[in-house]
């Protein structure tokens, strides 16, 4: 994709509100917007002619899009893109749309609350919202990774109370549904009641442990000059042994340990990186049309915002999901604002 910030900084004034003009036209409407259109509101009094070559060069960039023969211009998905992250005026919550959003967070039950939540997120944007209950920080009784493609994973975390989440995650490279089910089997030996962070926390510390084990065997065959490092420090080192004829009974044992360690450390970093995936959580987001592959073939945006606990860890999320000519201006504050109260109020009922 082209760098829309850097074609935005190229544009002149006169480009910049053509393109600026024909979004919040169509984003309003809903309808292409023309250059007749135009000229009754522009800033600078120009001809239809010259808004109408504006346009075309705009459309050349790749911003905007005309559906039928003269029939105006309509913002396309990298246009939308570039609006929304350099030209977008986010306005404030309405006191009408605070006081909604605020009587929502009236109940004490955490899932009341985000029903109530997501329901009044609904009515106000008239989009379909999405609430993203908190993530569960207690400790795990079982866990579960499954493939789902070469490119997406699920974790299923059975808590220690009963409850049962499912997360979603990008597994790293060159990982198999054998290798999944090996770091599973692994994780719920090693569980005993541990939070997935905790978890976490113990293979870290054992995979450290293990590259200083490594080091002091490896150092002493280096040392006499049995075997020299390849890329050290880096993913693919290796220890190469050479003259193995000379190696005695006792240098052949710690060959052997420190293959076994390596491969300790391989699997381990792997579990590592799967904990770590299924920790995170996405940051502040609004995806427009195929840049959310759950909506790139419905042409849907999402607007989302993360919550926080009163550690400022993200635990859930709240958005709405509607057309791609959302009022963004409207809805990006909206989304913040409940955002903010639900964090808030789910902090403190973690309290009591």
């Amino acid at each position: 994709m082209p760098d829309a910030q850097k074609i935005l900084s190229d544009m002149n004034e006169r480009s910049r509100e053509v393109f600026r003009r024909v979004v919040e036209g169509y984003l309003d409407s809903g309808e292409p917007v023309g250059s007749r259109t135009l000229t009754r509101v522009m800033n600078e009094k120009i001809s239809a002619a010259t808004v109408r070559n504006v346009m075309q060069d705009l459309e050349h960039l790749g911003l905007l899009d005309s559906p039928h023969v003269s029939a105006g211009r309509v913002p396309t998905q990298l246009g939308l893109r570039m609006f929304v992250d350099g030209l977008l005026e986010v306005g404030q919550v309405s006191e009408a749309d605070r006081e909604r959003i605020d009587a929502s967070g009236d109940d004490s039950d955490v899932a009341t609350l985000l029903d109530r939540v997501g329901k009044t997120l609904s009515g106000i944007t008239r989009g379909a919202s999405l609430v993203l209950a908190p993530k569960q920080e207690a400790p795990i009784r079982h866990i579960e990774f499954v493939s789902l493609g070469a490119e997406r994973a699920l974790v299923v975390l059975v808590f220690a109370d009963g409850q049962v989440e499912n997360r979603v995650f990008q597994p790293p490279p060159g990982q198999t549904a054998s290798s999944m089910r090996e770091a599973a089997n692994f994780l719920n030996a090693l569980a005993g009641g541990r939070t997935l962070s905790e978890l976490r926390q113990t293979i870290v510390q054992d995979m450290t442990r293990r590259r200083q084990e490594i080091d002091v065997l490896a150092q002493a065959l280096v040392d006499a000059g049995l075997a020299l490092w390849e890329n050290p420090g880096e993913q693919s080192e290796r220890l190469i042994v050479r003259g193995q004829a000379n190696l005695l009974e006792g240098d052949a044992r710690d060959v052997d340990r420190i293959r076994s360690l390596f491969e300790d450390l391989e699997m381990k970093r792997d579990i590592a990186e799967y904990l770590h995936l299924a920790e995170a959580g996405d940051g502040v987001r609004i995806f427009i049309g195929s840049e959310n592959k759950l909506f790139s073939l419905s042409g849907s945006s999402l607007v989302v915002s993360p919550y926080m606990n009163a550690d400022r860890k993200i635990i859930g999320a709240v958005g709405v999901i509607g057309p791609t000519r959302l009022n963004y201006g409207r809805i990006v504050p909206i989304v913040d604002y409940t955002a903010q109260l639900v964090g808030r109020l789910v902090s403190q009922r973690g309290k009591g």
